[in-house]
């Protein structure tokens, strides 16, 4: 254990964070006493309360106490009471990522799926290959998948599969042994000075897969291509647009536009797979899982059984439900790139009219992304945007979700702004016809829409 034999007690500072209850999670399965705080109460600290962990709503200096070890996230400020108090007594600190390095370091089979789109998908894809091969992994993921309960599994074996997160260079923290770089974008900009930034940081991450290791990258995305002479360890591309090791051929849609594909493995034919899940995107995010699979002797069969399970993340293209033949779905894309392919894959699945309603994340990425983000909607029928999602940021008036909406419209002219979500449940329901699609996309607390707009349909 990387742990002192002196702790005993740990402390989560943000405990309800997706990868942070995840950790929780292994650590109490591993014998700790686990607390934590947050700021508000929701299913994840429901559950870990159900646990017997014992977790505050608040953020305030007296939840360390008792605490030998404070574990902490990059969104919490230095200025956190908490974090001030640990200070204060003395109790050491550690951030999630090299918490979670710590932990991942004790496998020899880290599997660290990385790239700034499609991490959670990818890596849920390999965590069904790997249980359904009875490798028994221990995975930690940045979504919910139902195939596995929830965010976290533990098991007893080598292998470690997560996502591996660029923001704050934090995947340098990280002991890979296979790792998978999906695509490289500009994205979380209030950190990284530029592109080039990024892609120089991607470079140290796969410089830390050890040479009798691999490096699984998709060649038909020309930023993760010019890392690839930076790896030290054995090397494997995947794509459908180039010439690669692992391809995907004769590609077509269902009527729910789900994707079939036949895989090519260095020439050889490895049959047809079918996906669950909508999205031409979704064929790469399969082929990556393939090469993974493929490394570790997992057979063909195995991985096109466990695709045909794999039925999406929450918050991933997650339909919510249909009401009078109308189709609410809600869906984790906050970039313009993942925007612009998720509605390109709603395109391919059954209806009438496509809906998007946005809620920007953070003022920096919508500053930054302003021209991309409007031009992103292109695929949509009817757009609206609404108040952009501070998270960890203060709004400096520099940039507003009107500019967004008044840019969008010089291309596309079908958007519009709006502020309240009940307004906007209110507006959809007035407006929306049977065989529409109704599409809520965020990263923020657009999620409560979805549910509103069913409820009003219902009436």
């Amino acid at each position: 254990m990387f742990l002192s034999d002196s702790i005993k007690t740990i402390h989560f500072v943000g405990i309800g964070g997706i990868s942070m209850s995840g950790l929780a999670e292994i650590m109490l399965s591993r014998g700790y006493s686990i607390q934590g705080s947050d700021m508000q109460d929701s299913p994840i600290i429901r559950k870990l309360k159900s646990h017997g962990i014992n977790i505050k709503i608040s953020h305030n200096a007296e939840n360390v106490h008792g605490a030998d070890l404070v574990v902490y996230t990059s969104a919490v400020k230095d200025d956190n009471p908490e974090i001030l108090e640990a200070k204060k007594l003395g109790i050491p600190l550690i951030d999630r990522a090299a918490f979670l390095g710590g932990i991942m370091k004790e496998y020899s089979y880290g599997i660290a799926v990385a790239g700034c789109h499609g991490k959670t998908t990818s890596t849920s894809m390999i965590s069904i290959i790997f249980k359904n091969a009875g490798l028994d992994p221990t995975i930690l993921l940045g979504g919910e998948l139902d195939s596995i309960g929830g965010n976290v599994r533990i098991g007893d074996s080598p292998y470690f599969i997560t996502e591996a997160c660029e923001y704050m260079e934090n995947f340098l923290k990280f002991y890979p042994f296979y790792g998978i770089i999906l695509n490289i974008d500009e994205d979380h900009l209030d950190y990284f000075k530029d592109i080039e930034h990024i892609k120089n940081t991607f470079i140290k991450f796969i410089k830390l897969i050890p040479k009798e290791g691999c490096l699984a990258v998709c060649a038909d995305d020309s930023n993760t291509m010019e890392v690839i002479p930076h790896a030290n360890c054995n090397v494997v591309t995947f794509g459908i647009e180039n010439e690669t090791d692992y391809m995907a051929k004769d590609i077509g849609f269902d009527e729910f536009g789900h994707p079939f594909f036949r895989v090519v493995k260095k020439g050889k034919d490895m049959g047809v797979f079918r996906l669950q899940i909508p999205g031409l995107h979704n064929v790469l995010n399969a082929l990556s899982a393939f090469a993974v699979a493929d490394f570790f002797d997992i057979s063909a069969d195995v991985v096109r059984e466990s695709l045909m399970e794999f039925k999406g993340t929450h918050r991933r293209f997650d339909i919510l439900g249909t009401v009078k033949d109308i189709t609410v779905v809600d869906d984790y894309a906050h970039h313009p790139t993942e925007i612009g392919v998720t509605l390109n894959a709603a395109r391919k699945f059954p209806h009438n009219k496509l809906w998007c309603i946005f809620q920007p994340h953070t003022y920096t990425r919508t500053k930054l992304l302003f021209k991309e983000f409007a031009s992103s909607f292109k695929e949509a029928d009817h757009v609206i945007i609404t108040d952009i999602y501070a998270a960890r940021e203060k709004d400096t008036g520099e940039v507003h979700s009107r500019d967004l909406a008044e840019e969008a419209n010089r291309i596309s002219n079908n958007v519009i702004y709006m502020k309240e979500f009940d307004d906007i449940a209110d507006y959809v329901v007035k407006n929306v016809n049977p065989g529409d699609i109704v599409m809520t996309v965020g990263a923020g607390s657009i999620t409560k829409l979805g549910p509103m707009i069913l409820e009003k349909l219902k009436r």
